[in-house]
């Protein structure tokens, strides 16, 4: 269930899905000049990283996604960021992507329920 709350000052989702036997809770925020999505099952923020699509130079768009805070040596995470600015950047918008990841399990399989449940509950 998602719950889109539009009364405080930034436009936000709220939703909580089970990856692998994991609750896990989403948060999805809209500002003006950049998106910010959360995913925990610990309860906490986790690593966070910054996703953005870097000038457009050629016909083929690249892409910079960033560890800001917490593990570096999980590319999956990157991989995870990579996917959601991807599907922002295919919106039309060129705004970047602050995501957080406090996950117990972040296998591929988790990672793809995260990039899914916040790609239907998208708010781009």
């Amino acid at each position: 269930m998602s719950v889109l709350e539009q009364n405080f000052p930034v436009v936000q989702k709220k939703l909580s899905v089970d990856l692998k036997g994991n609750k896990t809770d989403i948060i999805i925020c809209s500002y003006d000049d950049h998106f910010l999505v959360i995913a925990t099952q610990i309860g906490t923020m986790g690593t966070i990283l910054h996703a953005r699509k870097d000038a457009d130079i050629s016909v083929h768009p690249t892409f910079s996604v960033s560890v800001i805070f917490g593990k570096r040596d999980e590319p999956m995470l990157v991989a995870c960021a990579r996917q959601l600015i991807e599907h922002i950047s295919s919106s039309g918008t060129s705004q970047p992507l602050v995501l957080s990841l406090g996950l117990k399990d972040h296998s591929a399989e988790t990672l793809k329920g995260i990039v899914s449940a916040v790609t239907e509950n998208r708010l781009w």
